[in-house]
């Protein structure tokens, strides 16, 4: 049964809970894609995205992620595939086109039967020695800032009910 978008927005949820069952690369080019063609500022197209699926290197950027947060746990709740944004900090739009860039690929992941979640601390993370060795590695120039993390992989368990939305939020000015 095919959703209309607003559908789409008011039924996606932020997965913390992932089976360990592979994710297809055409899923995950999917999710990517719909990254890509996110809105930016002049249309400058300032975002790159990282595809991690490889488990060891995961869980090394778990380790960095968990570290910065202070906390010994696993930040991308056992997801198979992480997808990273940074975007290029010469744009003056680069944090609202990263975001964006990000709201896509959740989206995208939700209308694919796939779970999400936005995982931050992705700045302090490519600006660690260890974030800017994997940016080397990958032949990545520039200067990018991490904007944030897509964990992505499929639910282990139920799809979270919609929460209701807080009134008093919008005003008119008419």
């Amino acid at each position: 049964m095919e959703k209309d978008m607003l559908e789409m927005m008011r039924s996606r949820r932020s997965i913390r809970k992932y089976s360990d069952k592979a994710v297809p690369k055409e899923l995950i080019d999917k999710v990517i894609e719909a990254g890509l063609y996110a809105a930016s500022g002049m249309n400058r197209q300032d975002t790159i995205i990282i595809a991690v699926t490889d488990k060891a290197h995961i869980e090394e950027l778990s380790k960095t992620n968990a570290a910065i947060m202070g906390r010994d746990i696993d930040p991308f709740y056992g997801a198979p595939v992480v997808l990273i944004v940074l975007a290029d900090k010469n744009a003056p739009t680069y944090i609202y086109d990263g975001s964006l860039t990000i709201g896509n690929m959740l989206l995208e992941a939700h209308a694919l039967g796939l779970g999400s979640c936005w995982i931050h601390r992705a700045k302090e993370e490519f600006e660690s020695p260890e974030g800017k060795a994997i940016l080397r590695k990958l032949g990545i120039d520039g200067d990018y800032e991490g904007i944030g993390h897509v964990a992505l992989g499929y639910i282990d368990g139920e799809l979270p009910g919609i929460i209701e939305r807080k009134p008093g939020r919008v005003y008119y000015d008419e």
